[in-house]
């Protein structure tokens, strides 16, 4: 039978508050649990979707083992209560694992295997630090297929600080100071707190809690203390713990399904996908990863940069987004940026972290009802990076 294209929207999205990796909000906290509560929470919200309706629940993570392992996406769907006749799985392309849990689920959608899908990430890096358990092919080195740098992420950030000597660390510096700055703002005025779901947490020393706010933000930070800050992944170098994201735990899910399904069971259709690109790079400055990517899509679509209202891109390294803003001549202070600030104040829990970007846009949409299109874009390790765009569904065919 011929087959038509279904438009697919983006309907609701929760995290959890995002914690500091070994002794923060979540030190005894499992990983599984965090996915629960935000399927569960997704659910709760969204009461016009019938947990059997449900057609796929995909959950990425980075490091699948332990609590992260058992096909995460089917085991925290059994332990949310959803209906066991809807499957799970678990996905990884490390930094952008939540992205592809959605872009996947979305192609899925589009085609007409499903109707409606929760998609989204957890990383803990806490119990489970970037790279355990790996073990990488000896020809990687032997043969020189990549430079050893390419294997620790901060100095792959180091090496994009020499291909774009412009990015000096004071401007990444103060580009960082922004973030922050940005951040404490939007939790002064609300914008951040709609789509966090409170936690339970619980510590031997401190007893049981509560986690309703992200622990990384640092509102005090002045470019005198970033100046001061160590280089750890080179003497004398630009990356420092402040002008890059930490270390984190945290999940995040979102609820994306076809327009007319979405219409049919009464919920919100907030953004509509309209096409995504993954691209390679030299693994040695995987940073650079957003360029290519938004450069495939923007000429599949006939765009430019111009055309684009909103941007979303996660701060890995200030200098990856100063890389991108800078080849694509856009300034390093554009009010199309991160308006709300990003992951180098609100943390980087790695595979959880694209469907933050969404939930954001999604959230800047509905007060930018002149933004037409929207861009969600990050790098990922051993040399990607990932760019998502998103159609305002609240567009009243202004300018942008």
């Amino acid at each position: 039978m011929p087959r038509t294209a279904r438009d697919v929207v983006f309907v609701d999205g929760v995290r959890t508050p995002f914690g500091k990796a070994g002794k923060g909000l979540y030190a005894e906290t499992r990983a599984d649990d965090l996915v629960v509560r935000v399927i569960r929470e997704l659910l709760r919200r969204n009461p016009g979707l019938p947990p059997e309706r449900v057609d796929e629940v995909a959950v990425a993570a980075t490091t699948q083992t332990g609590d992260q392992g058992l096909t995460i996406g089917r085991s925290a769907a059994l332990l949310a209560g959803l209906p066991r006749s809807v499957p799970g799985y678990a996905i990884d392309r490390m930094c952008a694992g939540a992205m592809t849990a959605v872009t996947t689920s979305g192609a899925g959608i589009s085609f007409g295997a499903y109707d409606v899908a929760i998609a989204g990430g957890v990383e803990h890096m806490g119990r489970h630090p970037m790279g355990e358990g790996v073990d990488p092919n000896p020809r990687f080195l032997s043969e020189k297929l990549v430079d050893p740098s390419a294997l620790v992420m901060g100095n792959t950030a180091e090496n994009l600080h020499d291909r774009y000597p412009s990015i000096t660390k004071e401007r990444a510096d103060a580009y960082a100071l922004r973030s922050q700055e940005k951040v404490a703002k939007a939790y002064a005025d609300g914008k951040l707190q709609p789509d966090l779901v409170e936690m339970l947490v619980r510590s031997a020393e401190q007893g049981y809690g509560l986690a309703s706010a992200d622990e990384p933000p640092r509102p005090e930070t002045t470019l005198e203390g970033l100046a001061g800050l160590k280089t750890p992944f080179r003497a004398h170098g630009n990356v420092t713990p402040g002008n890059s994201a930490g270390l984190n735990d945290g999940a995040t899910g979102a609820i994306i399904a076809a327009e007319d399904v979405a219409a049919d069971l009464g919920l919100d259709a907030r953004m509509r996908l309209v096409d995504f690109s993954f691209a390679g790079v030299d693994p040695e400055v995987m940073g650079e990863g957003p360029v290519p990517a938004t450069e495939r899509l923007l000429e599949r679509q006939r765009m430019t940069m111009d055309d684009i209202g909103l941007v979303e891109i996660n701060e890995a390294f200030a200098v990856q987004v100063l890389a991108f803003l800078e080849h694509f001549g856009v300034a390093d202070d554009d009010a199309r940026v991160n308006p709300w600030g990003g992951a180098i104040a609100l943390g980087h829990p790695l595979a959880s972290s694209g469907v933050r970007l969404m939930m954001q846009l999604a959230r800047l949409f509905a007060e930018r009802p002149d933004v037409r299109y929207g861009l969600t874009t990050m790098c990922v390790g051993m040399g990607m990076g990932g760019t998502v765009l998103w159609e305002n569904t609240n567009w009243e065919g202004s300018a942008k």
